[in-house]
């Protein structure tokens, strides 16, 4: 069986407490036993996914007490009291006050049990609710946007919301061109730092004659061309974030001076022995495994352990193809305002085209695209368009239904962003029945809101 949820029952007599804790057990709750409420609170957070079920007379501080502590912690976590025929006066009041349910003694291990698994099933639609309103205010905040609704988008997001706020250096993996730059931006307008600079450089691009001086900074005379000091990117950086691109491409001894800042949070410039704090927090992009690249030795592996103390892993973009059509539609209004251009909707055929290409570029090659295509109109040539998509099941063509449900899935898509997520008008376009139109919607997790 399944296991049901977490509930944290709160008893101070032996038989009682084992007879509901058994109970529970039995119906493939995790229990968590306690003869009174101490030590209770420490099992609790805001996210804690589990219900409370507690007795109102307790040794010590009673039932109320806990609750009130409860709600300081999360007022929505349920708590649900075991009451005797004296203390149900108490039980409603507490009802009034946020309780979740109280059950009178002696009570039928049914109606128990029902009450427990609603408990149960609030807790989780609420923490459900939470997470999708954190994801929403995260996506509709002003700066960079993660875009996709896949469940690795929605996974990278939420990893993201997660870890943006803090102080945390980050090494974050994805192939080319599938957005390092966005995510290293979108971590930093989305952290305390939002106000200070965003300082970025691509390791790959700087020569490795001046990138001592690109990242340190010199003072006049440090060396024959130094007519002037200069401040280094890692102090302009200081309160903000350092973005370091392709950080594989960073020469040896540059590593060596880059883990030491790392450790200590300072720097010297070159041609002085003043020693500079830093605040700042490092993010760091690779297109290629750093721990292969430190065990053969051209990458520092005390630098690579320094940095991985997080890592993002940005999906390429045929994992996740489903968001396709809303990138492009993204894209294209993006080309529209920028060029002052109206365009068409591509076709069906095309769109199926654009799926099923490999995307070697990942999501900039779309976006390029993208942009080619509104500049150009229906004239725009998608060199890929006679490709025959292959997959790993049946190498060299897709099976016809793996072709027909995609492409299916592709017109009511692409009808839904014409629409703006109008059901009617998508019917009628369609030409289907409001069932069907929702039942194959349902098929293909298609939600109306995000087309409108």
């Amino acid at each position: 069986m399944m296991n049901q949820g977490t509930v944290l029952l709160v008893d101070d007599e032996p038989m009682v407490r084992a007879a509901i804790a058994q109970c529970l057990q039995l119906e493939d709750f995790d229990v968590l036993e306690y003869a009174s409420i101490k030590g209770v609170i420490e099992q609790i957070s805001i996210d804690w996914p589990g219900v409370i079920v507690s007795d109102i007379n307790l040794p010590g501080q009673n039932g109320l007490a806990l609750f009130e502590q409860v709600k300081q912690i999360d007022e929505s976590i349920p708590v649900i009291f075991i009451t005797g025929h004296g203390d149900i006066n108490m039980a409603v009041s507490a009802m009034r006050d946020g309780a979740y349910d109280f059950i009178a003694k002696p009570f039928s291990n049914d109606d128990f049990l029902d009450v427990v698994r609603h408990a149960t099933e609030k807790r989780k639609l609420t923490l459900e609710n939470r997470k999708l309103r954190q994801e929403l205010q995260a996506q509709n905040a002003p700066g960079p946007r993660i875009i996709g609704n896949t469940a690795s988008v929605h996974r990278l997001r939420q990893t993201l919301v997660n870890i943006a706020d803090t102080s945390a250096d980050i090494l974050i993996l994805g192939e080319t061109g599938t957005g390092k730059e966005l995510v290293a931006r979108y971590l930093h307008e989305h952290s305390g730092r939002q106000g200070n600079s965003f300082v970025a450089i691509n390791c790959g691009a700087v020569p490795e004659s001046i990138m001592e001086s690109e990242l340190f900074g010199h003072e006049r005379g440090a060396f024959t061309d130094a007519k002037t000091k200069r401040i280094g990117k890692l102090e302009h950086a200081n309160g903000g974030t350092l973005f370091l691109d392709e950080i594989e491409s960073m020469p040896m001894s540059m590593q060596i001076r880059l883990l030491r800042v790392l450790e200590e949070r300072r720097l010297e410039r070159l041609g002085s022995n003043e020693s500079i704090d830093l605040d700042l927090r490092i993010l760091a992009a690779t297109k290629v495994d750093l721990k292969q690249l430190s065990e053969t030795g051209t990458f520092r592996e005390d630098l690579y352990y320094r940095l991985n103390v997080m890592r993002v892993d940005i999906p390429a973009l045929r994992e996740r193809t489903e968001d396709i059509p809303l990138l492009w539609q993204h894209f294209c209004l993006v080309a529209n305002a920028q060029y002052k251009r109206e365009f068409e909707p591509v076709n069906a055929s095309r769109m199926h085209s654009l799926i099923s290409y490999e995307w070697p570029g990942n999501v900039r090659e779309l976006r390029n695209l993208a942009e080619r295509y509104v500049l150009m109109g229906a004239s725009c040539i998608f060199e890929f368009d006679k490709i025959i998509p292959t997959n790993e099941h049946n190498p060299g063509v897709m099976t016809l239904p793996e072709q027909m449900e995609r492409f299916e899935k592709t017109l009511i898509e692409q009808e839904l962003t014409n629409q703006k997520g109008c059901i009617k008008d998508t019917m009628n376009a369609l030409g289907l029945p409001r069932k069907t139109l929702y039942d194959k919607m349902q098929k293909y997790s298609l939600d109306k809101d995000f087309y409108k």
